[in-house]
């Protein structure tokens, strides 16, 4: 019976120290518990003002570039995330979508890779 009890602690124990595990790998990317790619198909509404500078943006668009503005480091890895680049979202277009949203605490100046954010 006690080595029972030991087996079961060490079980749980080991458990425990695996979900840990997991969450300090994968808890703190650039936006945080979610990647990137799934950041990136929260923007679906923005898939036409990502390719068309000359496309309107819509509010549903607007609403969530400022939700995922408000951490600029996880708004640059959307824009150039492999779920964006294979929607054909062109990074040059993409980073001019705050600015077009008004935004005004939008994180001007911000260098997302090879690109600046107006």
């Amino acid at each position: 019976m006690e080595a029972a009890m030991k087996s079961i602690c060490l079980v749980a124990f080991v458990v425990i120290l695996g979900v840990a595990q997991f969450n300090a790998a994968y808890g703190a990317g650039e936006c945080g518990k979610s990647s990137p790619d799934n950041e990136a198909w929260k923007l679906i509404p923005c898939a036409s003002a990502a390719q068309d500078e000359n496309a309107s943006v819509s509010a549903k668009c607007c609403s969530q570039v400022k939700r995922i503005a408000q951490n600029p480091t996880c708004l640059c890895a959307v824009m150039l995330s492999n779920t964006a680049k294979s929607s054909g979202v062109k990074p040059e277009i993409a980073v001019t979508i705050p600015k077009r949203c008004n935004i005004p605490d939008r994180p001007i100046g911000y260098k997302c890779g090879a690109y600046t954010l107006p």
